[in-house]
């Protein structure tokens, strides 16, 4: 599939900020972080910035952005619209906590309930932006049951990672929290190990004699359909050098899993502000690790519609 950047930055921006709303949500509102107003106020508006972020640059890959919101009609059986709906639903507990955090100064009481109605709405939204690739039984890289886990996966790691950057920032940091990073992104790293080797390990049944329905002999276009390529072959028929998808996926664990580890560990050992930069600069790698990871999870994926390509 072609790895639009638009798409690319959305399900990464979005993935981390969710994933930092929903850890603030639960534990700013059952009293593990201090209502302070500055840490409302950065945290709030860094989870909100890029969800924002996100949802906004995915309109960029729309041919017609202003019909955009005609999508949100069709929840009963489009899990983008159901995304749609659950992502704007998601900003009305979200705003209310943030309000509540940053204006009146307090987590607990409604404050904390509309944390926590922010959180299950940020886990339900990441859920439906898995299930969007999910359920798309033409593409086996994604139709697996490796692609929703790997959604709230990344979500809690790159979430939490944040979490941690800005208590340390905060000089409220905890040897938990530094643990808890350490401990997703290790797993992260070997979900995203094992969803290689399955794809990579795939027998797809589909070929061009089942596709077609002739079953006897073997099928072969005497004249393909297109001169040149055309818009299923731009966006569905993707091709990645062996040699590049190698190197990417070096790339790919080394600034997502491997370096942000390593600063977070780096971390336990070193006192503030030593730890809190250790603990943005692992933040901020992981970002753009995640970026390259997010960039080949649409870049391997294959469509059968190339099947009719030769492909």
């Amino acid at each position: 599939m072609h790895p639009a950047f638009s798409v690319v930055f959305f399900t990464t921006a979005t993935g981390a900020g969710y994933g930092l709303l929903a850890l603030l949500g639960v534990l700013a509102g059952q009293g593990f972080v201090p209502p302070d107003f500055w840490l409302g106020l950065v945290g709030m508006g860094l989870a909100l910035g890029l969800i924002s972020a996100g949802l906004l640059s995915s309109a960029g890959h729309l041919g017609r952005p202003e019909r955009a919101w005609r999508a949100f009609s069709q929840w009963r059986s489009s899990w983008l619209s159901r995304e749609g709906v659950a992502s704007v639903a998601t900003f009305v507990p979200a705003g209310l906590f943030a309000i509540g955090w940053v204006v009146l100064g307090r987590t607990n009481g409604w404050v904390a309930v509309a944390g926590l109605l922010a959180a299950v709405g940020a886990f339900v939204t990441v859920c439906t932006t898995g299930m969007i690739y999910a359920s798309l039984k033409p593409i086996a890289q994604w139709h697996s049951r490796f692609t929703l886990p790997g959604y709230l996966i990344f979500s809690a790691m790159s979430g939490s990672v944040l979490l941690n950057a800005l208590l340390q920032g905060f000089a409220i940091g905890s040897t938990i929290a530094l643990a808890g990073c350490v401990l997703l992104t290790v797993l992260g790293w070997g979900w995203k190990l094992a969803t290689w080797r399955y794809n990579d390990g795939l027998e797809i049944p589909t070929n061009a004699n089942t596709a077609t329905g002739l079953a006897g002999g073997t099928v072969r276009s005497l004249e393909w359909p297109h001169t040149e390529e055309n818009y299923l072959l731009k966006e569905m028929g993707f091709r990645i050098a062996r040699k590049h998808k190698a190197r990417l996926r070096r790339i790919a664990q080394a600034l997502a899993f491997v370096f942000p580890a390593l600063l977070l560990l780096a971390a336990f050992a070193l006192p503030w502000p030593y730890a809190a930069v250790l603990s943005a600069l692992a933040a901020i790698v992981q970002f753009v690790g995640m970026l390259v990871e997010r960039w080949l999870f649409f870049a391997e994926a294959k469509h059968t519609v190339t099947l009719y390509y030769g492909r």
